[in-house]
């Protein structure tokens, strides 16, 4: 293959780069079958311009971004879904005493409960070990805004999980804490 070749070029970046797309396809949405989807589906986007990105400054960045836009939309879908099936099969609503307090609670479902840009950001931060910088261009937003909404989200799950400070940090890195 020629290395100015833009199909090897490609190749070599998805081959790079594919397996983490996947995997914050997954943290984003909590779908593992969706999330390698997602990655596909925002690969497909960047091959159809790859001759522009590819000369790029930071393709990976745009690629988390397209992967972070396509997770937001699988999210609303889902969300107009269950309020479609609610409506549908409502029949007047049960009273409930309280959340089910025998249920484990875990990073997945603490995630699940963030806003979308606060998930993002721990996501990023976190799990990616991405730099502030490098987070906001793949989100499109300030370096700020990442900042305040990994700090507030990173607050709230340390709330729901009641864990003591850095452990969500930590397992959301996929470390135990001892």
């Amino acid at each position: 293959m020629v290395p100015d070749d833009p199909s090897a070029q490609f190749h070599a970046f998805f081959e790079r780069h594919y397996a983490e797309l996947a995997r914050f396809a997954h943290l984003m949405t909590g779908e593992a079958d969706g999330a390698d989807d997602l990655a596909a589906d925002a690969l497909i986007a960047l091959w159809q311009h790859w001759d522009r990105l590819r000369r790029a400054e930071h393709p990976l960045a745009y690629a988390r971004g397209v992967v972070a836009n396509l997770a937001r939309s699988r999210i609303r879908s889902a969300v107009r879904e269950r309020r479609r099936i609610a409506l549908f099969w409502s029949r007047g609503a049960e009273p409930v005493d309280g959340p089910d307090v025998a249920a484990v609670v875990d990073v997945r479902s603490a995630l699940d409960r963030l806003p979308f840009r606060k998930r993002a950001c721990v996501v990023l931060r976190h799990a990616f070990d991405l730099s502030e910088k490098d987070t906001a261009r793949a989100l499109g937003i300030s370096v700020g805004t990442v900042k305040s909404q990994t700090s507030k989200g990173m607050a709230e799950l340390e709330r729901m999980l009641g864990a003591g400070t850095g452990a969500a940090g930590e397992l959301l890195a996929g470390r135990r804490s001892r």
